[in-house]
């Protein structure tokens, strides 16, 4: 919490020209902390105290006496160096503890508008070090300014009270988070539109502005900072840094809904039904490229609020599901068309195109954990899997990639169809997978061979015994016959031979 007290003037004070940037407007920007010690290191600045050698005997004060630059035309605040202790002989040195203290802190003099006609010091000590003495007038602060206003009249009060005048007041701010655009903000003050000066700030430096702005009442510019908010774009992290700051502010009269109308929606209309109109854009596409690159967008997007939501999600399995029928249905009938006499690249195009489809479903289903219905939707396309042998393979092998994944998403446990379902996904669909799968090893560059293996030889070995046996001696005669051009299952072979032959006897033995 920021401390703040009214004291007199020190008018004695020696002060010596420190760099300051100007903007082409003539606005000044405050050094950042860093420039502001680097520009303190010089030959001249000491320190009181310690084993310094003795200062040189007094010369006269048109000699001791630093000339200032003179103030630009503009309202450009004037930046300078405040002495630190020891600069000023006359004055009694200070206890050993406060002169290190003292003789480690920065301090700067800023002045604002006409520095000569400044009625009121405000001192800040930030946490960096940096003491700033600014020079201004009562009349803007309190006009602008609703903390100031309050701070000064208290002033006034204590002031009349002794017997004093308001000339020469100062107040002192303890521990002041950031320095730096605490000066600019009070520099804002100063200016006839606030909003036109924050053009060439970033967002973050904007949020600090209102932040310092929000504490000292100082409303237009508030105002100010969410207009500039609301026009510029958020990039990256900003968009979480501009919400969590502008939050608070609703319970005020500024003014915040435009902005919280970029990232919220007053309309009621169902996410659900958004995303049921981006499927099937994306699913009725006739650009190849486009259509692929905004599937894997959309995937990723969908993983990404997958995790988000720790793997509950308000995507309705029933949209999707709707979806995947419409492939299906789709595809029954090119497969159709397909055996007929009037064959067409075209054909091919399109079943390709069905299957890509499918396999993005597929990919979504297994993401949101909804897979388990499509493995028992595809075992049971006994009509497709009977068109399938009358294609040629070159039209009909992108097919068996839906068969292939499933595969591969059962051994990986990403899908958990019944025992049922699962041999009638290998007795239906597995010898029409091995009569592709050369064409499948060389077309298709996505196709890993084993993991696919590795996935059918544990689809095989959740089943039963008896059915295990059924399926692999059925594979081991297709296997001696085609060789490479056949699944390789020797592991799921081994697996199956140790429980049939070696266990039944390792429990005789015990």
């Amino acid at each position: 919490m920021e401390e703040t007290r009214a004291k007199r003037v020190d008018a004695s004070a020696r002060m010596r020209a420190v760099p300051i940037a100007v903007t082409p407007e003539g606005f000044w920007c405050c050094p950042s902390p860093a420039a502001l010690h680097k520009s303190l290191k010089n030959p001249h600045h000491h320190h009181g105290g310690g084993n310094h050698k003795p200062p040189p005997p007094p010369t006269p004060p048109q000699q001791h006496k630093t000339m200032t630059p003179s103030a630009p035309p503009s309202r450009a605040p004037s930046v300078q160096n405040e002495p630190v202790a020891g600069d000023a002989p006359d004055e009694p040195p200070p206890q050993p503890a406060a002169a290190e203290a003292e003789a480690e802190r920065h301090r700067i003099c800023v002045g604002f508008g006409q520095p000569e006609t400044s009625d009121v010091t405000v001192v800040l000590y930030g946490k960096e070090g940096i003491a700033v003495r600014m020079s201004v007038h009562g009349d803007v602060l309190r006009r602008s300014s609703a903390f100031f206003a309050e701070k000064l009249s208290s002033s006034s009060s204590s002031t009349s009270g002794s017997g004093g005048h308001g000339h020469g007041s100062c107040l002192e701010i303890h521990d002041c988070d950031d320095a730096e655009i605490y000066v600019e903000t009070v520099g804002l003050m100063y200016c006839d539109e606030a909003k036109h000066k924050l053009l060439k700030q970033n967002v973050s430096r904007v949020l600090r502005i209102m932040k310092v702005a929000e504490s000292l009442g100082f409303h237009s510019c508030v105002k100010s900072c969410l207009d500039y908010l609301e026009a510029v774009p958020w990039v990256g992290e900003e968009e979480d840094n501009v919400v969590s700051s502008i939050r608070h502010l609703q319970s005020k009269a500024y003014g915040v809904s435009p902005l919280l109308k970029r990232i919220t929606s007053d309309n009621l209309k169902s996410p659900t039904d958004t995303l049921a109109h981006i499927m099937e854009m994306v699913l009725k596409s006739t650009d190849d490229r486009a259509r692929r690159d905004m599937k894997a967008l959309v995937l990723n997007l969908l993983k990404d609020s997958n995790h988000c939501t720790d793997g509950s999600s308000d995507i309705s399995s029933e949209l999707l599901y709707s979806s995947c029928q419409g492939c299906l249905d789709r595809l029954r009938l090119l497969f159709s068309e397909a055996t007929g006499p009037e064959f067409s690249v075209e054909l091919t195009r399109q079943i390709t195109l069905e299957t890509d489809n499918l396999l993005w479903l597929v990919e979504i289903l297994v993401n949101q954990r909804i897979c388990d219905d499509f493995v028992a939707l595809w075992a049971n396309q006994s009509e497709i899997a009977e068109l399938h042998g009358k294609l040629p393979v070159a039209s009909r092998h992108t097919v068996s990639c839906i068969t292939a994944r499933l595969f591969v998403g059962i051994g990986r446990g990403e899908m958990l169809p019944s025992k049922n379902t699962r041999l009638l996904l290998l007795q239906v669909w597995l010898q029409p997978l091995i009569d592709d799968y050369s064409w499948l090893q060389c077309s298709c560059r996505s196709f890993d061979r084993k993991l696919v293996e590795e996935g059918i030889g544990q689809t095989i070995l959740t089943l039963p015994l008896e059915d295990q046996r059924s399926m692999l001696l059925a594979w081991l005669g297709r296997f001696l016959k085609l060789g490479d051009n056949c699944p390789n299952l020797q592991r799921a072979f081994e697996v199956w031979w140790r429980r049939t032959f070696v266990r039944p006897y390792v429990t005789q033995a015990r």
